[in-house]
């Protein structure tokens, strides 16, 4: 076994210490906090030792449906579960990404034009160096000040940041024609990852001289491109113009939240599917049903939005999330907008990965 990767005893006897005490001091909440940590638990484990997520120098691959969501959202799981540490997985992802940002000279890209085709190399980088410092930033979240291997990430990534064109003030995105992370469109979601990366800094790091420049090409890249993006890149928006200030107008802002509650269905929910316009590839008809990642997004994003007196319908929306977790196995499901998903299969858990990172992001930071 590679030293990168934790003893399964160690492992296991970790996380059964902490359900363990989650067990002895439950939470005050209607879902059930303990088993969502398990599943979660579970899935970045098993990512870390699959083989398909393994690249250079014994690093691993931040994937956007599991990885990501993982780590943003573990932490809260274990303030509510009374956890004295962060468990092993989620130390193991945080050590990973700093040992990548460590090595950013060394390292080579997750894909490779070689492999992968024309483009790869510089699209995976791109994406790679906004995703390392989101997860950084938010783990600095809190602290007085910026971690430097957190400013070593966010250096990294406004080197990168397109400075001319259409796409001033963009990444150049990871393109696998998958949506919605890695598709034409998904660019723009990457900026306000990027954007959110900026508001959860500590120590006024927004307000650094030495990123002003960066920080008014992302903001003008984003609203730029704004009227021509999908509902669902629109809410994203909404969510980190909670954190960074000069994202949305107001008028902007309350003909979203209007857009938003216009598409929530009669059980409080919301649908990924009718947030955009996907095809699949195998011609199957997309989900209509309330999932977890489209509810999950929509609470986190209105939870700092002007509701104009709709608070019911937010309420709504949380409820879905406290409703309507897997009671087997602590999940909330989503599906898959590119093809038809065995849901059992690890491959088709992948959205159900992204859901239940962000239910829990948005139940937490909605208590």
């Amino acid at each position: 076994m590679n030293g990168r990767f934790v003893p399964l005893v160690l492992l296991a006897f970790a996380l059964l210490g902490s359900y363990a005490a989650a067990a002895e001091n439950p939470a005050s909440h209607s879902w059930n906090a303990a088993a969502a940590a398990r599943y979660l638990d579970n899935r970045a484990a098993w990512w870390e030792t699959w083989p398909a997520s393994q690249r250079d120098h014994e690093t691993v691959c931040v994937s956007c449906h599991t990885i990501l969501p993982y780590a943003l959202s573990r932490p809260g799981l274990s303030t509510l579960l009374n956890e004295k540490d962060l468990p092993v997985p989620v130390r193991s992802v945080l050590q990973n990404v700093r040992k990548r940002v460590s090595l950013w000279g060394e390292v080579q890209p997750y894909y490779l034009d070689t492999k992968s085709g024309p483009g790869k190399s510089k699209e995976s980088r791109s994406t790679e160096s906004v995703l390392n410092a989101l997860l950084l930033a938010a783990n600095d979240t809190g602290r007085k000040r910026l971690d430097p291997l957190t400013r070593a990430a966010f250096n990294q990534a406004w080197a990168l940041q397109i400075k001319s064109g259409d796409h001033a003030g963009a990444w150049d995105w990871q393109v696998f024609h998958l949506a919605p992370w890695e598709a034409s469109e998904s660019q723009y979601q990457g900026a306000t990852f990027m954007a959110l990366a900026a508001g959860w800094a500590p120590g006024d790091y927004r307000r650094d001289p030495a990123i002003q420049v960066n920080l008014q090409l992302l903001r003008s890249y984003l609203r730029r491109q704004y009227s021509s993006q999908p509902l669902l890149n629109r809410i994203v928006l909404l969510w980190a113009a909670g954190k960074l200030p000069g994202l949305l107008s107001n008028k902007e802002e309350c003909q979203l939240v209007d857009t938003v509650f216009q598409q929530q269905q009669p059980d409080g929910g919301w649908s990924l599917a009718s947030l955009g316009s996907w095809q699949r590839s195998d011609n199957t008809p997309q989900e209509k049903a309330s999932d977890g990642y489209a509810t999950g997004v929509i609470t986190l994003a209105l939870k700092h939005a002007n509701l104009g007196g709709r608070q019911d319908a937010f309420v709504r929306g949380r409820s879905w999330l406290e409703q309507h977790q897997n009671a087997e196995d602590g999940s909330w499901r989503a599906y898959s907008l590119n093809k038809k998903r065995d849901l059992s299969t690890d491959v088709g858990r992948f959205m159900t990965d992204a859901a239940t990172g962000y239910a829990v992001l948005a139940l937490a930071a909605t208590r």
